[in-house]
């Protein structure tokens, strides 16, 4: 099954108690392509500037993925610099340069319009509301946001959630959305509002995920080393519909193993900075580690 990911391909300045690093490869839907690319072929929607080197997604085409849908607009690619505290989830943002993706309007080529597995990164919800009009019935379809969305663009942001069959958030933003603090009255609230499942992100915590007929939990892969937390969640994304996209099974025993299968790939993505975490792994090295999980949460009962 294929996979679409509207998003943004941007440059990352990002500075941890490891190192900094500058004007690296990121962006919501290089990182979600990144992880997904090792399950299912991954199409591109996003618009980067003629500054962008673009010999850096090579490593990305060789992997299969599909880049028709990139835009190369004139003036500046976007570019986001943060710093991160001792830990994980403690982020400060110093710089946000949108660029051209401040004009970016997403047209899906034709050839993506029928693409089965659907994800909407934390773009403005407007744009995301574009793409859902663009594309025909995608099997599975999943919707990201961040909390600068749901302060100014609250309501088209739930008429996307009512549209679509997965929400990926983590808790704060879910908090936010709902103004609910319990985190299952949270879930709940937006279940109502229209999607089958809600998969909550809780950094070095883990996620969870709701169904309305079941709850999930597992914790973060332990890594020795987070070198750069930047782009875990996307991974996390990108791991999760990626599975999917494989085994094209949707049943609740096998939306757990993509969890796990999310969390996996996000484990490597923190363990280096950049996408570098992402760049020449196999399959056996993820099925170690999605095997090691498993060893790591199991009990007898």
């Amino acid at each position: 099954m294929n996979i679409l990911v509207v998003g943004s391909v941007a440059l990352d300045t990002v500075e941890t108690p490891v190192q900094k690093v500058t004007d690296v490869l990121g962006g919501s839907a290089t990182y979600f392509a990144a992880a997904a690319s090792y399950f299912s072929p991954a199409r591109v929607v996003a618009a980067v500037g003629e500054d962008f080197p673009l010999q850096e997604l090579d490593f990305l085409k060789q992997r299969g993925v599909d880049f028709a849908g990139l835009q190369i607009r004139k003036g500046k690619s976007f570019r986001w610099a943060g710093r991160y505290g001792p830990r994980p989830n403690d982020r400060q943002t110093l710089l946000l340069e949108p660029g051209v993706f401040s004009h970016f309007q997403p047209t899906i080529p034709e050839q993506y319009r029928d693409s089965e597995i659907l994800f909407l990164a934390n773009i403005d919800p407007e744009l995301q509301q574009s793409v859902l009009e663009q594309v025909r019935c995608p099997r599975l379809s999943c919707c990201d946001t961040i909390d600068h969305w749901i302060r100014t663009k609250r309501q088209i942001l739930l008429q996307n959630l009512a549209q679509v069959d997965t929400v990926i958030l983590n808790d704060a933003e879910i908090e936010e959305l709902t103004e609910e603090s319990n985190l299952i009255k949270a879930c709940k609230s937006v279940l109502e509002r229209g999607p089958r499942t809600v998969i909550v992100k809780k950094g070095e915590h883990g996620a969870v995920m709701f169904t309305p007929d079941a709850f999930f939990s597992i914790p973060a892969y332990p890594v020795e080393l987070a070198c750069d937390p930047t782009g875990a969640g996307d991974s996390f994304a990108g791991g999760f519909l990626g599975y999917l996209a494989e085994t094209e099974d949707f049943s609740q025993t096998n939306l757990r193993k993509a969890v796990v299968y999310g969390s996996v790939m996000a484990s490597f993505t923190v363990e280096k900075f950049s996408v570098d975490g992402l760049k020449g792994l196999t399959h056996q090295q993820i099925k170690e580690r999605f095997t090691r999980f498993k060893q790591i949460t199991y009990f007898e009962c």
